[in-house]
């Protein structure tokens, strides 16, 4: 029976969990964590993959030589340091990559990739033999590391206007649906000002049966191979929107955090930056006072919300509210919830105001 893999583009979907290497979680798990990644990691990156970016253009002018293979086992081994160091992708497993580069660059391994690149160029088909396995294999890692930095430049330019949508809405799935629909077209642009593309190909999928991580008995998976980190990040976001999962922003320590029980999730379960006692996020954020709590029933804003809920639920029953339009109010009503348990000056001032029935029947109706 096969066993789950590493492989750094792979991904196996179950139900409602995808297995990253040696791990499994909830759907968009891995999409959501590369919110995370700074700008300033990412320049970073860029810096570190310079001599990456010097072998891919030497193979594209077909003049690749051995001393520009040399510095890339340092620079991959840098890059690794830096994310593993910044906690930038934490569902990396580090010490096997580590463990892994110096085991791939070899001499040996750098003459057989320019043995590779030389008989590519001429016939390929001739190239694509066991003989050049471990070219294929150092020449495929330099691309992957190379493309890096880009890849998540795309991924935060196209997916973080969105995620603060995500966050923002009514956190339902049909409301995930409805931003989705906002933000990427049912027939994208093929070009590079439109990077929804890059979600749809470079992509191959196939069905097996596999032990997954955390499995005793093998499961029927949807096993996905990209090419591309942001075919990857992409497709692994979306795929958790589908089964209900969504990122959202922890208003004490600004980090993105997966949610897979909606609405009601605000603070994540990490530690919380610059706290002498090591407290959670969600330890503190409950400490703020009834008001910025997350779940209390008898949430001051919440019995507003709730209040204005029951009386739309009975103007139906009467026939004097249509559903269409009850389901509007209903919808403005969370939202503006939602809006009062982040905003204290707009929970404070026209919250209480904005939730009268008249005032959610007019905006409803305009």
């Amino acid at each position: 029976m096969k066993i789950a893999e590493h492989n750094i583009l792979t991904l196996d979907y179950w139900r409602y969990e995808v297995s990253y290497q040696s791990i499994t979680l909830p759907s968009g798990s891995i999409g959501c964590a590369a919110l995370n990644i700074s700008d300033d990691v990412i320049e970073k990156l860029k810096q570190l993959s310079q001599p990456l970016q010097a072998v891919i253009e030497a193979v594209g002018k077909k003049k690749l030589k051995l001393e520009l293979l040399t510095p890339c086992r340092e620079s991959i081994l840098q890059m690794l340091e830096l994310l593993q160091k910044e906690s930038a992708f934490p569902l990396l497993d580090y010490p096997y990559y580590i463990k892994r580069v110096p085991e791939i660059f070899t001499e040996d391994n750098m003459k057989n990739t320019l043995a590779y690149v030389k008989l590519a160029a001429r016939n390929l088909p001739a190239a694509l033999t066991d003989a050049f396995n471990h070219g294929r294999t150092l020449l495929r890692v330099i691309q992957n590391c190379a493309e890096l930095p880009d890849s998540l430049v795309v991924f935060k330019d196209g997916l973080l206007p969105f995620a603060r949508a995500l966050h923002e809405s009514d956190r339902a799935t049909e409301d995930y649906a409805a931003v989705f629909g906002e933000y990427f077209p049912e027939f994208p642009e093929f070009s590079l000002s439109d990077p929804s593309w890059m979600s749809l190909i470079n992509v191959s999928m196939q069905y097996l049966s596999t032990i997954l991580p955390g499995k005793d008995a093998p499961q029927l998976v949807k096993r996905m191979h990209f090419v591309s980190f942001v075919g990857m990040l992409r497709y692994d976001l979306f795929e958790g929107l589908c089964v209900g999962h969504a990122p959202r922003k922890c208003p004490i320590c600004g980090r993105w955090f997966l949610t897979t029980d909606a609405r009601h999730t605000k603070y994540c379960g990490g530690f919380a930056p610059s706290d002498p006692k090591g407290r959670s996020c969600r330890q503190l954020g409950n400490l703020q006072g009834r008001e910025k709590r997350e779940l209390a029933d008898d949430h001051p804003l919440k019995v507003i919300c709730n209040r204005r809920m029951n009386t739309i639920q009975v103007y139906v029953r009467r026939g004097t509210l249509d559903e269409a339009t009850a389901e509007k109010m209903k919808r403005l009503a969370r939202n503006k919830l939602e809006r009062a348990i982040s905003d204290a000056a707009y929970a404070n001032g026209s919250y209480a105001e904005e939730m009268e029935q008249d005032a959610l029947l007019t905006e409803a109706t305009s």
